[in-house]
Protein backbone atom coordinates (compact mmCIF):
# COMPACT_ATOMS: atom_id res chain seq x y z
CA UNK A 1 0.00 0.00 0.00
CA UNK A 2 1.39 2.97 -1.27
CA UNK A 3 1.03 6.28 1.61
CA UNK A 4 3.08 8.90 -0.24
CA UNK A 5 1.37 11.73 -0.71
CA UNK A 6 1.48 12.84 -4.16
CA UNK A 7 4.66 15.13 -5.01
CA UNK A 8 2.92 18.43 -5.67
CA UNK A 9 4.56 21.36 -4.46
CA UNK A 10 3.38 24.29 -3.54
CA UNK A 11 5.63 27.22 -3.70
CA UNK A 12 5.44 30.91 -1.27
CA UNK A 13 6.86 33.64 -2.44
CA UNK A 14 7.96 36.34 0.35
CA UNK A 15 5.33 38.76 1.32
CA UNK A 16 4.97 41.59 -1.29
CA UNK A 17 6.58 39.60 -4.05
CA UNK A 18 4.95 37.57 -7.08
CA UNK A 19 7.72 35.64 -8.12
CA UNK A 20 10.00 33.23 -5.95
CA UNK A 21 13.87 33.20 -6.52
CA UNK A 22 16.27 31.08 -4.58
CA UNK A 23 19.90 30.56 -4.70
CA UNK A 24 21.89 27.14 -4.02
CA UNK A 25 25.64 27.50 -3.13
CA UNK A 26 26.24 23.69 -1.83
CA UNK A 27 26.22 20.63 -3.36
CA UNK A 28 22.51 18.71 -3.41
CA UNK A 29 22.36 15.35 -2.36
CA UNK A 30 20.87 13.56 -5.24
CA UNK A 31 19.36 10.71 -3.53
CA UNK A 32 16.83 13.06 -2.02
CA UNK A 33 15.61 14.84 -5.21
CA UNK A 34 12.69 14.00 -6.05
CA UNK A 35 9.83 13.88 -8.81
CA UNK A 36 7.68 16.84 -8.70
CA UNK A 37 5.42 19.17 -10.09
CA UNK A 38 4.04 22.36 -9.85
CA UNK A 39 2.12 24.97 -11.61
CA UNK A 40 4.23 27.75 -11.51
CA UNK A 41 7.36 27.58 -14.48
CA UNK A 42 10.75 27.67 -13.25
CA UNK A 43 13.86 29.27 -14.79
CA UNK A 44 16.97 27.18 -13.74
CA UNK A 45 20.58 28.33 -13.61
CA UNK A 46 23.44 26.53 -12.78
CA UNK A 47 26.69 28.97 -13.54
CA UNK A 48 28.78 26.37 -12.25
CA UNK A 49 28.08 22.58 -11.28
CA UNK A 50 27.70 18.70 -12.44
CA UNK A 51 24.60 16.95 -12.78
CA UNK A 52 21.73 15.30 -14.51
CA UNK A 53 18.70 17.00 -15.97
CA UNK A 54 15.54 14.91 -15.95
CA UNK A 55 12.56 16.74 -17.41
CA UNK A 56 9.33 14.71 -18.66
CA UNK A 57 11.10 12.15 -20.64
CA UNK A 58 14.00 13.56 -20.82
CA UNK A 59 17.57 12.75 -19.58
CA UNK A 60 20.86 13.93 -19.78
CA UNK A 61 24.04 15.01 -17.76
CA UNK A 62 25.39 18.78 -17.97
CA UNK A 63 28.69 19.46 -17.33
CA UNK A 64 29.82 23.13 -15.81
CA UNK A 65 27.00 25.19 -16.32
CA UNK A 66 23.10 25.10 -18.07
CA UNK A 67 20.36 27.37 -18.71
CA UNK A 68 16.51 25.50 -18.50
CA UNK A 69 13.11 26.52 -18.17
CA UNK A 70 10.59 24.43 -16.93
CA UNK A 71 7.00 24.58 -17.98
CA UNK A 72 3.73 24.63 -15.93
CA UNK A 73 2.86 20.96 -14.40
CA UNK A 74 5.93 19.10 -16.50
CA UNK A 75 7.36 16.90 -13.79
CA UNK A 76 11.13 16.95 -12.86
CA UNK A 77 13.73 15.76 -11.20
CA UNK A 78 16.74 17.34 -9.02
CA UNK A 79 19.43 19.09 -11.00
CA UNK A 80 22.68 19.85 -9.40
CA UNK A 81 24.44 16.52 -7.33
CA UNK A 82 27.98 18.52 -7.45
CA UNK A 83 28.79 22.33 -7.48
CA UNK A 84 32.13 23.47 -8.19
CA UNK A 85 34.24 26.51 -6.08
CA UNK A 86 32.46 29.32 -6.20
CA UNK A 87 29.34 27.66 -8.07
CA UNK A 88 26.15 28.00 -7.35
CA UNK A 89 22.39 27.04 -8.86
CA UNK A 90 19.55 30.23 -9.15
CA UNK A 91 15.82 29.43 -9.34
CA UNK A 92 12.95 31.64 -10.77
CA UNK A 93 9.86 30.35 -9.90
CA UNK A 94 6.68 31.96 -11.04
CA UNK A 95 3.00 31.79 -12.06
CA UNK A 96 2.44 32.63 -15.88
CA UNK A 97 0.24 35.49 -14.48
CA UNK A 98 2.13 36.48 -12.22
CA UNK A 99 1.29 40.21 -13.61
CA UNK A 100 -2.48 39.30 -13.80
CA UNK A 101 -4.78 37.60 -15.89
CA UNK A 102 -4.31 39.76 -18.70
CA UNK A 103 -0.19 39.58 -19.36
CA UNK A 104 0.07 36.70 -22.03
CA UNK A 105 -2.54 38.16 -23.62
CA UNK A 106 -1.63 41.81 -24.85
CA UNK A 107 0.31 42.83 -28.29
CA UNK A 108 3.85 43.41 -26.34
CA UNK A 109 4.14 39.63 -24.93
CA UNK A 110 2.99 37.82 -27.58
CA UNK A 111 6.18 36.20 -27.58
CA UNK A 112 6.42 35.79 -23.78
CA UNK A 113 3.00 33.86 -24.27
CA UNK A 114 5.01 31.47 -27.55
CA UNK A 115 7.53 30.90 -24.83
CA UNK A 116 5.67 29.90 -21.81
CA UNK A 117 3.81 27.48 -24.52
CA UNK A 118 7.01 25.79 -25.92
CA UNK A 119 7.94 25.69 -22.21
CA UNK A 120 5.65 23.03 -21.51
CA UNK A 121 7.94 20.30 -23.07
CA UNK A 122 11.33 22.39 -21.30
CA UNK A 123 13.65 24.34 -23.21
CA UNK A 124 17.19 24.25 -23.06
CA UNK A 125 19.00 27.63 -23.80
CA UNK A 126 22.71 27.39 -25.88
CA UNK A 127 25.94 28.87 -24.80
CA UNK A 128 25.48 32.39 -26.13
CA UNK A 129 22.27 33.10 -24.12
CA UNK A 130 23.46 31.16 -21.38
CA UNK A 131 26.55 34.11 -20.87
CA UNK A 132 24.32 36.70 -21.65
CA UNK A 133 21.18 36.09 -19.45
CA UNK A 134 22.91 33.85 -16.73
CA UNK A 135 24.60 36.63 -14.78
CA UNK A 136 21.39 38.45 -14.83
CA UNK A 137 19.46 35.47 -13.44
CA UNK A 138 22.18 35.95 -10.54
CA UNK A 139 21.72 39.32 -9.99
CA UNK A 140 18.14 39.09 -9.40
CA UNK A 141 18.74 38.44 -5.52
CA UNK A 142 20.40 42.09 -5.70
CA UNK A 143 17.25 43.61 -6.70
CA UNK A 144 13.43 44.13 -4.61
CA UNK A 145 10.08 44.66 -5.68
CA UNK A 146 9.38 46.75 -8.81
CA UNK A 147 13.22 46.67 -10.08
CA UNK A 148 13.09 42.88 -9.87
CA UNK A 149 10.18 42.34 -11.52
CA UNK A 150 11.50 44.82 -14.75
CA UNK A 151 14.75 42.82 -14.38
CA UNK A 152 13.11 39.67 -14.93
CA UNK A 153 10.83 41.14 -17.77
CA UNK A 154 14.17 41.99 -19.41
CA UNK A 155 15.16 38.38 -19.16
CA UNK A 156 12.15 36.96 -20.17
CA UNK A 157 11.80 38.76 -23.32
CA UNK A 158 15.47 37.89 -24.21
CA UNK A 159 14.67 33.88 -24.00
CA UNK A 160 11.28 34.86 -25.62
CA UNK A 161 13.24 36.68 -28.74
CA UNK A 162 16.06 33.80 -29.35
CA UNK A 163 16.27 31.22 -31.46
CA UNK A 164 19.11 29.62 -29.46
CA UNK A 165 17.81 26.88 -27.71
CA UNK A 166 16.67 23.11 -28.08
CA UNK A 167 13.26 21.45 -26.84
CA UNK A 168 13.98 18.51 -24.05
CA UNK A 169 11.07 17.07 -25.30
CA UNK A 170 10.66 17.57 -29.06
CA UNK A 171 9.06 14.32 -29.65
CA UNK A 172 5.79 16.16 -28.87
CA UNK A 173 4.93 14.26 -25.80
CA UNK A 174 4.07 17.20 -23.17
CA UNK A 175 4.42 15.38 -20.07
CA UNK A 176 1.73 16.79 -17.81
CA UNK A 177 1.11 14.42 -14.75
CA UNK A 178 -1.68 13.50 -12.01
CA UNK A 179 -0.62 13.80 -8.64
CA UNK A 180 -1.02 10.25 -7.63
CA UNK A 181 1.58 9.24 -10.93
CA UNK A 182 3.36 11.86 -9.67
CA UNK A 183 3.81 9.77 -6.66
CA UNK A 184 4.83 6.31 -8.06
CA UNK A 185 7.35 7.87 -10.61
CA UNK A 186 8.81 9.24 -7.56
CA UNK A 187 9.40 5.69 -6.08
CA UNK A 188 10.41 4.18 -9.48
CA UNK A 189 12.65 6.81 -10.43
CA UNK A 190 14.50 6.92 -6.72
CA UNK A 191 14.98 3.39 -6.80
CA UNK A 192 16.39 3.63 -10.83
CA UNK A 193 18.42 6.15 -9.45
CA UNK A 194 20.31 4.29 -6.41
CA UNK A 195 20.51 0.53 -8.25
CA UNK A 196 20.78 1.20 -12.08
CA UNK A 197 24.27 -0.43 -11.51
CA UNK A 198 22.93 -3.44 -10.71
CA UNK A 199 20.29 -5.34 -12.43
CA UNK A 200 16.40 -4.67 -11.92
CA UNK A 201 14.40 -7.05 -12.37
CA UNK A 202 10.58 -6.33 -13.65
CA UNK A 203 8.95 -8.02 -10.34
CA UNK A 204 11.59 -6.05 -7.69
CA UNK A 205 10.01 -2.50 -9.20
CA UNK A 206 6.75 -3.71 -9.81
CA UNK A 207 6.78 -4.42 -6.47
CA UNK A 208 7.73 -1.05 -5.27
CA UNK A 209 4.75 -0.08 -6.26
CA UNK A 210 2.19 -2.85 -4.97
CA UNK A 211 1.89 -3.20 -8.53
CA UNK A 212 1.97 -6.74 -10.79
CA UNK A 213 4.38 -7.03 -13.63
CA UNK A 214 1.58 -6.91 -16.66
CA UNK A 215 0.33 -3.67 -14.59
CA UNK A 216 3.51 -1.87 -14.36
CA UNK A 217 5.03 -2.74 -17.66
CA UNK A 218 1.50 -1.27 -18.92
CA UNK A 219 1.50 1.71 -16.33
CA UNK A 220 5.18 2.20 -16.70
CA UNK A 221 4.69 2.86 -20.42
CA UNK A 222 1.39 4.82 -20.37
CA UNK A 223 3.01 7.45 -17.78
CA UNK A 224 6.75 7.75 -19.51
CA UNK A 225 6.12 6.88 -23.23
CA UNK A 226 8.79 4.27 -22.57
CA UNK A 227 9.71 1.03 -21.13
CA UNK A 228 11.38 0.49 -18.59
CA UNK A 229 14.10 -1.45 -19.74
CA UNK A 230 14.88 1.96 -21.80
CA UNK A 231 14.64 4.44 -19.01
CA UNK A 232 17.07 2.03 -17.11
CA UNK A 233 19.20 1.88 -20.21
CA UNK A 234 18.73 5.69 -20.31
CA UNK A 235 20.20 6.32 -16.67
CA UNK A 236 23.34 4.02 -17.36
CA UNK A 237 24.42 5.78 -20.50
CA UNK A 238 23.81 9.07 -19.16
CA UNK A 239 26.17 8.25 -15.99
CA UNK A 240 28.47 6.91 -19.00
CA UNK A 241 28.67 10.16 -20.35
CA UNK A 242 29.27 11.46 -17.32
CA UNK A 243 32.05 9.53 -16.29
CA UNK A 244 33.96 9.70 -19.87
CA UNK A 245 33.96 13.55 -19.22
CA UNK A 246 34.68 13.40 -15.78
CA UNK A 247 37.07 10.17 -15.66
CA UNK A 248 40.12 8.80 -17.12
CA UNK A 249 38.56 5.07 -16.90
CA UNK A 250 38.71 3.22 -20.61
CA UNK A 251 35.83 2.91 -22.45
CA UNK A 252 34.88 -0.58 -21.21
CA UNK A 253 35.62 -0.36 -17.53
CA UNK A 254 32.57 2.46 -18.14
CA UNK A 255 30.31 0.11 -19.50
CA UNK A 256 30.42 -2.11 -16.42
CA UNK A 257 30.96 0.69 -13.89
CA UNK A 258 27.29 1.84 -15.46
CA UNK A 259 25.65 -1.74 -15.14
CA UNK A 260 26.13 -3.14 -18.22
CA UNK A 261 27.02 -6.50 -18.86
CA UNK A 262 27.90 -7.05 -22.06
CA UNK A 263 30.62 -4.48 -24.29
CA UNK A 264 28.55 -4.95 -27.32
CA UNK A 265 25.08 -4.04 -25.68
CA UNK A 266 26.54 -0.77 -24.53
CA UNK A 267 27.83 0.45 -27.58
CA UNK A 268 24.43 -0.39 -29.20
CA UNK A 269 22.37 1.68 -26.46
CA UNK A 270 25.16 4.35 -26.47
CA UNK A 271 25.04 5.00 -29.92
CA UNK A 272 21.15 4.55 -29.95
CA UNK A 273 20.48 6.61 -27.24
CA UNK A 274 23.59 9.67 -27.88
CA UNK A 275 23.57 9.17 -32.02
CA UNK A 276 27.09 8.21 -31.46
CA UNK A 277 30.00 6.07 -30.18
CA UNK A 278 31.18 6.60 -27.16
CA UNK A 279 34.98 7.13 -28.08
CA UNK A 280 33.29 9.79 -30.64
CA UNK A 281 31.51 11.18 -27.40
CA UNK A 282 34.98 11.60 -25.56
CA UNK A 283 36.63 12.91 -28.37
CA UNK A 284 34.50 15.75 -28.82
CA UNK A 285 33.12 16.62 -24.97
CA UNK A 286 37.11 17.65 -24.54
CA UNK A 287 36.58 20.09 -27.05
CA UNK A 288 33.45 21.91 -25.67
CA UNK A 289 33.98 24.52 -24.02
CA UNK A 290 31.32 25.38 -22.05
Amino acid sequence: MINKKPTLEKLSPSFGSSILVKQHMVKVDKYNAFWHFHPELELVYVNKGQGKTHIGTHLSYFNNSQLILIGSNLPHNGFTDRLTANGTETTVQFASNFLGDDFVNIPETVLIASLFDRAKKGIRFNVETKKIVGPKIDKLLDYEGFDRVLKFLEILNHLAKTDDYVILNADGFAFETEPQDSAKIDIIYKHINRNFQNHISLDEIADKVSMTVPAFCRYFKRVTGKTFTKLVNEYRVVHATKLLNESQMSIADICFECGFNNFSHFNKQFHEITNKSASQYRKEIKLIIQ
